[in-house]
């Protein structure tokens, strides 16, 4: 029989029957699998606690110590994703179709056709190279896109991931730059849930707007009696967070006397709520976030340099989705998903027109502000796929000026030329990825491909 790599399996064979072992091993091995013998039960669950197989075969009786039953339970345990299959005489039939209810693959009679056991690994192996297969891929799309709901593959995206995947083991302050809505909570939330510290809370703050008076009071509480009104004690986000991650939101507008108050604390570990005398003792890790730039901050004594350093112990700079805008097309796909699950629709996708006229816009509200629009677009659909009738008018119509220098150098020209022009422009802005530009324009890849070739383009 043709070995067939992709169905390549480790294969333990348990048979006490010397002979008999050694003829499986060598007819499976023919096929391309690697074959491990054990010939006694004990033996088979010993190499199951140490050694990962795809499938075990077993007969069902194995003399003195554990029968085939038992080991079919070892493998559920140490190896579960493994096919157990399972050699029989015929007076033990019953048993194995019994096994086969508890979790055993399949079995085969005695005396043996090692053809029918061939066929039956083929089968086996072949299932767990697709579970395998598709073990692998999660794993490899939780590289680039895990994190719950940070959703991208652009180049920044997946720098930015690689940088939190790196920074979140540890305990270094992290700050977080990007304007408004480009999901700098949601990265913050990312490290912590990826930290040491995930059993723990993860506290938000949002420093913008808040009084020093107000502000400190959010951070370090206060005790009974502090102020007028204050007819108990309350714990501060400081001791909510303890052993857990804070997150300051918007530091860059925390008031300069708060930032003094919030380095002392930052260098000793130690908060003082308001009105007490007593430090009380925490632990908690800082990341923090920004719109603004806090380097000219620094520079226009706007924000202490101090502070600044202390705080900024790696940097994630988040790009606005106007500068990524080859994420667009999956964070459509993640809202639809995300809409339909929320609100019991049943949207299937949005029609090429509307997505074009997504990727156009330029989103000065970043992703969420993405989220907003497809939610809504979701919920007020009358159709099973959005369409650009179900566009809001502020994305249907772009916005003045804008629209001007998008479309005049596409006025007196050819329909061909602007056609060469719009797949020009949208392989760059893909960075040549033909599959990302074919779905975007609405066409086949084969379409794609042959409109390259015709026009000449360099990608």
């Amino acid at each position: 029989m043709k070995s067939i790599e992709t169905t390549m399996a480790e294969i333990l064979i348990v048979e006490d029957e010397v002979a008999h072992a050694e003829a499986i091993s060598e007819g499976l091995s023919r096929m391309g699998h690697h074959c491990t013998i054990a010939n006694d039960g004990q033996t088979a669950v010993a190499k199951l606690s140490t050694q990962p197989f795809d499938i075990i075969i077993t007969d069902l009786m194995l003399g003195p110590g554990p029968d085939g039953l038992a080991v079919l339970d070892a493998a559920r345990e140490k190896s579960p994703g493994a096919k157990v299959i399972l050699i029989t005489a015929h007076s033990s039939v019953e048993t194995c179709r019994t096994a086969l209810q508890n979790g055993a693959f399949d079995y085969v009679e005695k005396p043996l056709n090692l053809d029918e056991l061939r066929v039956i690994v083929s089968r086996a192996a072949e299932m767990t190279a697709q579970k395998r297969t598709i073990h692998e891929l999660r794993e490899r799309l939780d590289e680039k896109f895990g994190f719950g709901n940070i959703i991208g593959s652009s180049p920044a995206m997946l720098k930015n991931l690689d940088v939190v995947r790196r920074v979140a083991p540890s305990d270094i302050p992290v700050l977080i730059l990007g304007e408004s809505g480009t999901g700098k909570e949601l990265v913050a939330n990312a490290i912590h849930q990826n930290s040491p510290r995930a059993g723990k809370k993860f506290v938000a703050i949002n420093c913008a707007g808040l009084s020093e008076t107000l502000l400190e009071d959010e951070l370090f509480g206060h005790v009974k009696g502090a102020y007028t009104g204050a007819t108990g004690e309350r714990a501060g986000r400081f001791e909510h967070a303890d052993g857990g991650t804070l997150f300051l939101d918007e530091v860059g507008d925390m008031p300069l006397p708060m930032q003094a108050k919030l380095l002392r604390v930052l260098e000793s570990g130690e908060v003082v709520r308001v009105g007490a005398n007593e430090p009380v003792r925490v632990d908690v890790r800082i990341v923090s976030a920004t719109n603004s730039d806090l380097a000219e901050k620094v520079q226009a004594d706007e924000f202490r340099d101090d502070l600044y350093f202390r705080i900024k112990g790696a940097t994630i700079d988040i790009p606005p989705l106007r500068r990524r805008r080859e994420d667009i097309p999956m964070l459509i796909d993640h809202f639809i998903q995300a809409g339909n699950k929320a609100h019991g629709t049943k949207i299937k996708g949005v029609s090429p027109e509307a997505r074009r006229v997504l990727m156009g816009y330029p989103w000065p509200g970043n992703v969420r502000q993405l989220r907003n629009v497809i939610e809504n677009m979701v919920v007020l659909a009358t159709g099973d796929k959005l369409t650009v009738d179900d566009l809001p008018a502020e994305i249907h119509t772009p916005p003045a000026g804008a629209a001007e220098g998008q479309f005049s150098e596409l006025a007196g020209i050819s329909i061909e030329e602007a056609e060469k022009q719009l797949i020009r422009n949208t392989l760059k802005m893909l960075e040549g990825n033909r599959e990302k530009a074919a779905q975007l324009l609405g066409i086949g890849e084969r379409t794609l491909y042959r409109k390259i070739k015709e026009y000449d383009l360099k990608e």
